[in-house]
């Protein structure tokens, strides 16, 4: 809600993943697990400093979101997607700052060099290159925060692959333009993530994303403390997949000055049609199951038929006991 206070003194939990003996079974694995599992049980989010996506490759990902977004609107629209939200994203009256390209299995060359070719018919090497190499470095970091948190609660190694082999890399890239005003202006309204987690980089523009506190009194600004940073937040399926045990972020986008915001993001989401439903290790007497099984698509398509359906609230409704 905007009438909410940002508060300035409060900050995102900031945790180091640059250790090169950050492997399971080390102490070094099992402190950061610790860290991300309270980060993600108080905030649903945190900062990670990950120095495996060099400047370079950052860079290279801007350049490709300031390239694809100057395209023609007719371009771009070539792969608007029949599933709402997916594809090319724009001229949405109620967010008039904001435009996404997203990018499907964004891990398979084929499927990367197919969406280009949309977009570019002659290819666009340089393009394609960055989606797949900022896809394939920022999905380790993915993959080891999601086995970290499940690993914390005790859920065997089989139930982890098997977890993590069952999800499939979205990759956006996000323009939010520049305002005049000297005042903020909402350029995405408050939500939670409807996937298992989100991984987010900005370019220079710092200010953007704040964070809701617990409690849902305050807004937190969630600007990176380094180049390296990443913003990681737990979306609504982790938040299911582990019975609620830790929270889906709610967060926003917030502009000010007349630079434009470009950010990318990598989503994990599921890409079988198999039902979401938290293991029998998240389910006790002290935590009894509080969703019933549902499958993805089924509820990604129940936020997108009616406005306000981004939150907790409509998730319980969609699949709560």
């Amino acid at each position: 809600m905007m009438n909410l206070k940002t508060n300035l003194a409060l900050q995102l939990s900031v945790i180091d993943f640059t250790s090169q003996d950050l492997k399971p079974g080390t102490v070094e694995w099992d402190s950061v697990r610790a860290d991300v599992r309270r980060a993600l049980e108080e905030y649903g989010c945190f900062e990670a400093l990950f120095d495996k996506v060099p400047l370079k490759l950052r860079k290279a990902v801007f350049n490709a979101s300031e390239e694809v977004f100057r395209l023609p609107l007719e371009t771009k629209q070539r792969v608007v997607s029949k599933r709402k939200y997916r594809g090319y994203v724009g001229q949405i009256p109620a967010l008039p700052l904001f435009e996404v390209m997203g990018v499907d299995y964004a891990e398979n060359v084929d499927k990367v060099n197919a969406f280009t070719q949309h977009l570019w018919p002659k290819g666009n090497k340089s393009f394609s290159e960055a989606v797949m190499s900022f896809t394939e470095k920022v999905s380790k970091l993915d993959f080891m925060t999601r086995r970290m948190i499940m690993e914390s609660f005790g859920i065997d190694e089989k139930y982890i692959t098997e977890h993590l082999n069952s999800t499939k890399c979205f990759m956006r890239m996000m323009k939010y333009q520049g305002v005049e005003e000297t005042e903020e202006e909402l350029g995405m309204e408050d939500h939670i993530d409807r996937n298992m987690l989100t991984i987010l980089c900005q370019n220079n523009v710092k200010d953007g994303i704040e964070v809701k506190t617990k409690d849902d009194k305050l807004w937190i600004k969630a600007n990176p403390s380094q180049d390296s940073s990443f913003i990681v937040l737990g979306g609504a399926m982790l938040h299911v997949l582990l019975n609620g045990r830790v929270l889906s972020a709610v967060h926003r986008v917030m502009r000010m000055g007349t630079n434009t915001r470009h950010s990318a993001g990598l989503f994990s989401v599921p890409k079988t049609e198999d039902l979401i439903c938290a293991p029998e290790k998240m389910i006790d007497a002290e935590h009894p199951r509080l969703f019933k099984p549902f499958d993805f698509e089924g509820y990604f398509q129940f936020t997108t038929e009616e406005a306000g359906r981004r939150d907790l609230s409509a998730l319980k409704t969609y699949c709560g006991l």
